[in-house]
C-alpha cells in the first residue's frame, strides 16, 4: 500500500503522470487562486478607461476567463507545433496595460483590439525567429523593460486606490471611504504574503480583495445589479467591438508583444530548470511564443485581451515542483467555464476601484523588483547602470512631461508620449547594442 502511495505522489512530478483527481483538484484550484486576480483586472482597468457600459465590461472579463483558460490548454497539448508542451499557466498580462490604456484613452477599444492583431502577428513571428532576436534582450534589457512597466503602473494603482476616475468625474474620488477600503485590502494581502503559510500565501492578493470588498459591502459601496441583470449562459460574439487599425497604436503593441515575449522565454526557462533540470528547447520556446501570439490575434475578434505566461504560476511550480499537466488541464477548465458564465464574470466587475487598487499596488511593485532583480543579475557595472538609468529616465520622463512633444506629428505622441515601455525598450536595446562591452577582468 505503501509503495502504490509512493508511486501515486510521484506522478505528480512527472509530467504527463497519471495522478488522482484527490490530487489533482486541490493544486489546480491553488493555480487558480494564484491566477484569477491577474486575469481579470486588465480587463477592468481597460474597461474603465475606454468608458465601456457595465455589459461591455462584463464582456471582457468573461472573454479573458475564456481565453486564459483556453491558452492554457493549448500550452499543455500542442497542436501542430503551436504550444510550448511545459506546465504553464496563460493568462491576461499586466505588461501590456500601460499601453493599452495609453490607446484607449487617445482612441478607442476597437483601437486597442485592431492594434493588438498586428502586436499578435509580430509575436508568431518573433516565435517563429526567436533563435535570431533573442540575443537583441539579454536580462539587462528585458529587466529595464520590466521595470519601466512596474514603475508606469503605480499612478494607475493609486488612482484606483483613491476610488478611480478623477475629481471631476468622480465626487468620491480621494475620499477617507476609499482609502479605507484600500489600505485594509493591502494590508490584508501584505499579512497573508508574509505571515501565511501554503495557499493563504499563494491567495494572498485573492484573499486581500475578498476582504477588501467584504468591507466594502458593508460599507454600501459596492453596486451588484449588473451581475442581477447578467445571464447565466452565454456564447461571445466576434467583432462585437470592432477593429480600427491606428498606425502609431500598432507599433506602440508591435514592441510590446515583441518585449512580452521574451519576457515568456524567461518564464519558460525558470519552469524548465526548476522543476525539470533542464533548458527548454527551441521548440518549446518557439511553439509557446506563438501560441500565445495566436491566441492573442483569437482574443481580439472576440474581446481578450493579450495573454502571456504568468509569473505567479511559475512560481508555485518552481516551489512546489508539481508539473503534472491535469494539474494545469484542471486549473484552465476552471477557467473556461467560469468564462462561459456571464452572471460571474458581472459578479467580478462589481470589485469596487479602490479594491482593485489596494490589491494590484503590491501587483505593480513586484513587477518592478523583477525587473531589477534581472538588471542586478547582469552586473551593475558603470556600462550597464548607464544603459539602465538612461532609459528609465527618458522613458518615464517623457511620459511625465504633458505636452513635451507638443511641436510633433500627433503620430509621435502617440507612439512615444503615450507609453514609457515604448521609449525605455529602445533606448535600452540601442544602447546596449552601441555602448562598449565591459571588458573582463584579468586574473593573475
Amino acid at each position: 500500500m505503501s509503495q502504490t502511495s509512493d508511486r501515486t505522489q510521484r506522478e505528480l512530478f512527472e509530467y504527463k503522470g497519471k495522478a488522482s483527481l484527490g490530487q489533482v483538484v486541490p493544486l489546480g484550484l491553488q493555480h487558480v487562486a494564484a491566477a484569477i486576480v491577474g486575469v481579470i483586472t486588465p480587463a477592468i482597468l481597460i474597461s474603465d478607461r475606454c468608458g465601456l457600459s457595465a455589459q461591455d465590461k462584463t464582456v471582457l472579463v468573461q472573454v479573458s476567463l475564456l481565453i486564459s483558460g483556453l491558452a492554457t490548454l493549448l500550452q499543455l497539448f500542442p497542436i501542430f507545433r503551436v504550444g510550448s508542451g511545459l506546465p504553464v499557466i496563460i493568462g491576461v498580462s499586466f505588461a501590456y496595460v500601460p499601453a493599452l490604456m495609453a490607446i484607449g484613452g487617445t482612441f478607442d477599444i476597437a483601437t486597442v483590439f485592431g492594434a493588438q492583431l498586428c502586436g499578435a502577428a509580430a509575436a508568431i513571428l518573433v516565435g517563429l525567429f526567436i533563435k535570431w532576436i533573442r540575443p537583441l534582450f539579454p536580462p539587462l534589457v528585458t529587466g529595464t523593460v520590466i521595470v519601466t512597466i512596474g514603475l508606469s503602473l503605480y499612478p494607475t494603482a493609486v488612482r484606483y486606490m483613491a476610488g478611480g476616475g478623477s475629481i471631476e468625474t468622480n465626487p468620491q474620488f480621494g475620499s477617507w471611504q476609499n482609502w479605507l477600503v484600500a489600505v485594509v485590502t493591502l494590508l490584508i494581502v501584505i499579512i497573508c504574503n508574509n505571515f501565511g503559510r501554503g495557499i493563504v500565501k499563494l491567495a494572498s492578493i485573492l484573499l486581500g480583495m475578498a476582504g477588501g470588498y467584504l468591507l466594502a459591502l458593508a460599507m454600501g459601496m459596492v453596486d451588484m445589479s449588473a451581475s442581477a441583470d447578467a445571464a447565466w449562459f452565454q456564447m461571445v460574439e466576434p467583432l462585437r467591438f470592432g477593429l480600427r487599425f491606428e498606425p502609431s497604436a500598432i507599433v506602440s503593441l508591435v514592441v510590446m508583444f515583441i518585449v512580452n515575449a521574451v519576457q515568456d522565454m524567461g518564464q519558460y526557462s525558470a519552469t524548465t530548470m526548476d522543476s525539470m533540470d533542464r533548458h527548454p528547447t527551441n521548440r518549446e520556446l518557439s511553439g509557446g511564443i506563438v501560441a500565445n501570439g495566436l491566441v492573442s490575434a483569437v482574443g481580439a475578434l472576440f474581446g481578450g485581451l493579450p495573454v502571456a505566461a504568468f509569473g505567479q504560476n511559475v512560481g508555485i511550480v518552481t516551489v512546489t515542483k508539481v508539473i503534472n499537466r491535469r494539474v494545469f488541464a484542471l486549473a484552465s477548465l476552471v477557467m473556461v467555464v467560469a468564462g462561459l458564465i456571464p452572471k460571474l464574470a458581472a459578479a467580478l466587475t462589481t470589485i469596487p476601484q479602490c479594491v482593485i487598487g489596494g490589491a494590484t499596488v503590491s501587483v505593480f511593485a513586484s513587477i518592478t523588483m523583477t525587473g531589477f532583480r534581472m538588471v542586478a543579475s547582469a552586473g551593475l557595472t558603470p556600462r550597464n547602470t548607464s544603459v539602465v538609468g538612461l532609459a528609465l529616465a527618458l522613458g518615464m520622463g517623457v511620459t511625465g512631461v504633458a505636452e513635451c512633444l507638443a511641436g510633433f506629428p500627433t503620430w509621435v505622441t502617440t507612439v512615444f508620449g503615450s507609453s514609457s515601455v515604448v521609449i525605455s525598450t529602445l533606448v535600452a536595446i540601442g544602447l546596449n547594442l552601441v555602448l562598449p562591452k565591459d571588458q573582463a577582468v584579468k586574473q593573475n
